[in-house]
């Protein structure tokens, strides 16, 4: 068991390298006007907004790509001014701060902004690191839940700790876009499908054990559902990315795969979307929208 885990050694190694695309000589926010329209848009956010690997790539170490769900969105609203902020890598405390040459997200913000999209979260629960740490333990037990195992030590999920623990950073988000955007609209965006919606996952390829699958798909649940809840009693739309692109993750071929597993053979980063991913969550944006 101990040899099967050296070759994920590579795989590991790039994913960490991938999600730690943070904090480093990134440029300033991309500001880009589009066609005549009525929206002022910026869009807020982690690696799942910025969209690393995609091309075009642009934004230094916050890797946004041309064709993100925020640009795809902007695109489709014919938005008359378009700034995305999102940065790879990024907490809630990036909103306020900066991340290298990357000023502090929230001061794209202004009173004429109208349209506000924001994907943030999962870095606050430590998605690198807990993707990272199941993937290390899977060769020790493929069909257990090593993984599982390790996080609820001593009778206490520390996962759903971080999650309770992220709410309140959330809520504070969502007042800040406000007092800074009064005018504008405002949606949190959810996160995709990562694991299969059931099952027990693809080990080998994709290097998590058969009962650490059903848990991380019920953890990445437990962050939207706290997302949803703040965007509920923040009284803005929630965008839900994680039903329509059920049967399309990490373990499905790679022509229908939208989120990427530990060996992308579409261009994004590991446990990412694609560019494809990247349209599906577009589309549920713009779905919320025209819901409200």
């Amino acid at each position: 068991m101990q040899g099967r885990g050296g070759q994920y050694g590579k795989a590991l190694a790039a994913f960490g390298a991938a999600t730690a695309l943070a904090a480093g000589a990134a440029a300033p926010a991309a500001a880009a006007p589009a066609a005549r329209g009525g929206e002022a848009y910026v869009a807020l956010g982690d690696s799942y907004t910025a969209g690393p690997g995609i091309p075009q790539q642009s934004g230094g170490d916050c890797a946004r790509s041309s064709v993100n769900y925020p640009s795809l969105t902007a695109e489709k609203l014919h938005a008359s001014s378009f700034k995305d902020a999102s940065c790879s890598g990024a907490t809630t405390d990036d909103m306020w701060r900066a991340q290298g040459a990357n000023p502090p997200q929230l001061n794209a913000l202004s009173k004429r902004t109208t349209l506000v999209t924001v994907g943030i979260g999962g870095n606050d629960i430590g998605f690198g690191s807990i993707i990272g740490t199941c993937a290390q333990l899977s060769p020790t037990d493929p069909v257990g839940a090593p993984c599982r195992k390790q996080f609820t030590a001593g009778g206490t999920d520390r996962l759903v700790n971080r999650i309770n623990d992220a709410a309140p950073k959330i809520a504070k988000v969502l007042k800040a876009v406000h007092q800074r955007a009064p005018h504008a609209r405002v949606a949190l965006v959810g996160y995709p499908a990562i694991m299969p919606d059931n099952g027990v996952g693809c080990f080998p390829a994709v290097p998590i054990a058969a009962g650490d699958v059903p848990y991380l798909r019920d953890t990445e649940k437990r962050l939207n559902a706290m997302l949803q809840q703040q965007a509920r009693k923040a009284h803005v739309r929630y965008v839900d990315t994680y039903r329509p692109t059920v049967g399309h993750d990490v373990c499905k071929p790679a022509a229908d795969r939208w989120i990427e597993g530990a060996h992308p053979e579409n261009p994004a980063a590991p446990f990412h979307p694609n560019a494809k991913g990247e349209q599906a969550m577009a589309g549920s944006v713009l779905r919320a929208l025209r819901r409200h």
